[in-house]
């Protein structure tokens, strides 16, 4: 009888004193946790790191435009929307983004997908003009006087606007911790 106790108690002290595979388990519980936070986390800089890509591609489209304010005009402003355009367009990769330039309310190029689309009328942009409101809806307004205060502050001038936009898809849609989504970037060049 003895022999079987020792047995019995023998059989019971293997099982419960043991701590071996709690790290396993704790793992195992820990992990898939783990695991989602740093996804969600990289998803989060990945989405930064598109809209950083997106503020340098206008920021160059900016540049341009400064750089040819003399462009500005019922004769050039056709072709330095498309050049600005491109330049936001192609700044990290040939049709990485969309956008819309346009051109003191005249000359507007339109990409979307890697497609150009030319509009507005070319006659606008010899004018003056008070851009206000919000990207992506700017309100031009009426032609005015060069150099005449705008109400609001300003002056009013040759302008051209640029809004790009990319769209943003994480890696975990399944969760929902970051939306897919579409990143927006805009600015107002005054060249004149």
């Amino acid at each position: 009888m003895s022999g079987q106790r020792d047995n019995v108690r023998h059989t019971a002290m293997r099982f419960w004193p043991s701590k071996e595979g709690i790290a396993a388990v704790e793992f195992a519980l820990i992990m898939p946790v783990f695991l989602m936070v740093f996804v969600g986390l990289v998803d989060v800089g990945m989405m930064l790191y598109k809209d950083y890509q997106l503020d340098q591609a206008v920021a160059a489209g900016e540049q341009y435009a400064v750089l040819n304010a003399a462009s500005v005009s019922s004769t050039g402003g056709a072709t330095l929307a498309s050049n600005v355009a491109s330049a936001v367009e192609n700044a990290n990769g040939t049709a990485w983004a969309g956008d819309v330039v346009v051109v003191n309310n005249g000359p507007t190029e339109t990409v979307s997908n890697g497609t150009a689309t030319a509009s507005g009328t070319a006659s606008n942009a010899d004018s003056c003009y008070c851009p206000s409101g919000s990207p992506p809806s700017w309100t031009w307004g009426s032609a005015m006087t060069c150099g005449a205060s705008c109400s609001g502050n300003g002056t009013a001038g040759k302008y051209v606007t640029i809004t790009a936009t990319i769209s943003y898809t994480p890696i975990l849609t399944m969760f929902g911790m970051v939306p897919s989504t579409t990143l927006r970037q805009s600015a107002t060049v005054q060249t004149q």
